[in-house]
């Protein structure tokens, strides 16, 4: 049986993906820092509070954003000083803090979006229409395959 040689770092699939991913949201920092004057995971927190249509957790947003809830802390109170963000507590449970997006922040929300969407049609271009099919099925399959290793990973982690 032959042996295959070892792949190095960048050849690794994970890495790779990684990497565009990391030059997407660098050059999506820079204009949302230049534009609105937030970072990226200011802009993140406000897109997903403005996408959500209701109220959520810190641990909710904190989850979306795959933050760890003292990051998304920190950032909810830099959104909070500027009057971005609503603090309430939870009707149903007085320990717990319920987010929404102020009249500002829905302002800034419908400027990051537009903004964000005409990024994405500028990426996608550079695709064919079969291309972005085949970058969307590759995605689905990509996302089903890492949550089955996670969970048996989980499975036999115990």
């Amino acid at each position: 049986m032959p042996q295959h040689p070892l792949p190095t770092i960048k050849e690794l699939l994970s890495y790779r993906l990684h990497q565009v991913a990391n030059l997407l949201s660098r050059g999506a920092e820079m204009r949302y820092r230049r534009e609105f004057g937030v970072s990226l995971w200011e802009w993140r927190s406000v897109a997903l509070l403005g996408g959500a249509g209701e109220p959520q957790s810190l641990n909710d947003l904190a989850r979306a954003a795959g933050m760890d809830k003292g990051q998304m802390s920190r950032v909810v109170s830099g959104l909070t000083a500027r009057k971005m963000i609503f603090r309430e507590t939870d009707a149903n449970d007085a320990r717990a803090i319920r987010l929404s997006l102020s009249a500002p922040g829905k302002k800034l929300y419908q400027k990051l979006i537009h903004a964000a969407a005409q990024r994405n049609r500028i990426f996608l271009a550079c695709l064919s229409a079969q291309e972005r099919a085949c970058l969307e099925q590759a995605m689905r399959k990509l996302a089903s395959a890492a949550r089955n290793f996670i969970q048996e990973e989980k499975r036999t982690g115990l």
